[in-house]
């Protein structure tokens, strides 16, 4: 059965003008209207708000939603692995926020100190200007470059730290499909990939399925991505590169980027 406004509003929890934003920005438009002209939401409705919603609670800007979910390539259970994985990933770091908090109560009402380096562990120390003139030099006329510049300008120490952190968690759980013998051209192991490629899409700049790949490849081919990646696991970096190859062959751009 279809649901009115007001009733999507109640049943989501959000208000009725938040849903006619998103009908305005063409992000969730109702499937059908009423005799009078009300909105009407189906199932199908309700899954893509539920999707807004999880990516709004990861901080996705609302364009970058639209565009996601309009992409031919988007796939539903890809985005939901990653979305899982984000919120984990979020729920450990809120959790060493957490038990921070307790220690440094504990220590205010004992009288006592907290170790200076336990203070701040739950911080890290994640340096994002490391690589930045080689960078620039390399890339500094792409579009992708200046995209990644301006978001990067924004960003505040949590962001980078939250930005290793979730980067970590999609190597660590490729990384541990390598491990368990699983082929880069496997389900899990593409949809890990996906979840990589809209990770970029949502800190850096767009990549399309083609760019991806192109990617993987670079991290065989520079020496240097090879070692990095490779500390994660031996032979990392080839298996990405192949399972970056076998999600851009599954949406049909198969052909590498330049």
């Amino acid at each position: 059965m279809a649901l009115t406004v007001s009733q999507v509003a109640r049943l989501a929890k959000i208000s009725i003008r938040a849903l006619h934003h998103y009908d305005e920005l063409g992000l969730l438009r109702p499937s059908d209207r009423s005799e009078a002209g009300y909105r009407l939401y189906s199932q199908a409705d309700l899954q893509r708000l539920q999707q807004v919603l999880f990516f709004k609670e990861l901080g996705f800007p609302l364009e970058e939603i639209r565009r996601i979910l309009a992409d031919p390539a988007f796939d539903l259970r890809a985005a939901l692995r990653m979305q899982r994985q984000l919120l984990t990933e979020r729920a450990s770091r809120l959790d060493a926020l957490v038990h921070a908090v307790d220690a440094a109560l504990d220590a205010l009402e004992k009288g006592t100190h907290v170790d200076k380096e336990a203070m701040f562990e739950a911080f890290g120390d994640f340096d994002p200007s490391k690589y930045e003139e080689e960078a620039k030099q390399r890339w500094g006329e792409t579009e992708a470059y200046k995209e990644s510049s301006r978001r990067a300008a924004r960003y505040t120490k949590e962001d980078w730290k939250r930005i290793k952190e979730e980067g970590d968690a999609l190597f660590k759980a490729l990384a541990d499909l390598l491990a368990a013998g699983a082929s880069p051209a496997s389900t899990e192991v593409m949809d890990l990939a996906e979840a990589h490629r809209q990770y970029l899409g949502k800190w850096f700049y767009l990549c399309p399925p083609a760019m991806h790949r192109g990617l993987g490849e670079m991290y065989v081919a520079d020496t240097r991505f090879t070692e990095n990646i490779d500390r994660v696991r031996a032979g990392l970096s080839l298996f990405l590169r192949d399972a970056f190859a076998a999600n851009a062959e599954r949406q049909g751009a198969g052909g590498s980027c330049a």
